[in-house]
């Protein structure tokens, strides 16, 4: 039997329209069973373990979303933020560097103070160098590691050194205190300036050592949700989520200081 043009056209059409509704039905479902909400959290060195664990807990909370993060110096992130890095959240270790974002009109809402942290010194092990207060860290010889001028830790190091009129003579100035603590660890450095809270998640890889001055120079830490993010509301989620009792608690833990 013969078929006409028409048939064998009206055939073919329904055939890609079929096609079509299965590729679209598909996709679909690919999505709706596998899509993620990525929500990237810039934040201080210092804030490492803490901010991990509070992504965790903001995660179960919120099902479908990962919290992504990118950890340094608080002056380094503000100037990637400043560059176009795509950053929804900015939590700096210090008031300074969060005033660079305010500045350049890249907070997408009022910073929060939301922990403070004092400076500790961190010596191997079994402090070789025998460091007992900030004023031994000016002795001849010792190999001392701190943050640089620009990074919050480096700034408020150097605050409490004029404010003891002690000068000191570092063997190398780090981007970040993580990087100071990492050459403590490794054997590099007979001491480093850090933060309690850094000496606190070293553990036994570490020797604290305290002095009475640290408390006259506090280093306060805000939160803001950065401008032109595409998780604007997902941002402002995860601030109220650090300032809440769960994020709080988890700083408190670590040995931060209320705002």
């Amino acid at each position: 039997m013969r078929r006409s043009p028409f048939a064998l056209s009206a055939v073919l059409t329904l055939v890609i329209a079929l096609a079509a509704c299965g590729s679209d039905s598909d996709d679909s479902s690919s999505g709706d069973g596998g899509g993620t909400t990525t929500l990237t959290v810039y934040a201080a060195a210092s804030l490492t373990a803490t901010f991990e664990e509070i992504g965790k807990q903001f995660e179960a909370e919120h099902d479908g979303v990962a919290v992504g993060f990118s950890f340094g110096g608080s002056s380094d992130l503000v100037t990637q933020i400043q560059e176009g890095a795509p950053a929804d959240v900015f939590a700096s270790a210090d008031t300074a560097n969060m005033d660079k974002l305010v500045d350049a009109d890249l907070a997408d809402d009022d910073p929060q103070d939301f922990a403070t942290n004092t400076l500790e010194i961190a010596t191997p092990p079994d402090n070789p160098a025998g460091v007992a207060s900030f004023q031994d860290l000016a002795t001849k010889g010792l190999q001392l590691v701190v943050c640089a001028p620009e990074v919050p830790c480096g700034a408020a190091t150097q605050t409490m050194a004029d404010n003891l009129g002690v000068t000191l003579s570092p063997v190398s100035e780090e981007q970040s205190v993580t990087d100071v603590l990492a050459k403590v660890t490794s054997g590099e450095a007979d001491a480093g300036v850090v933060y309690v809270t850094d000496v606190t998640a070293a553990g036994d890889a570490v020797t604290g050592v305290t002095f009475p001055e640290s408390g006259d120079v506090v280093n306060t830490y805000p939160i803001a949700p950065v401008e032109g993010s595409d998780e604007s509301d997902l941002a402002e989620e995860f601030v109220d989520f650090v300032l809440g009792d769960t994020g709080q608690q988890i700083l408190a833990d670590a040995g931060f200081g209320q705002p």
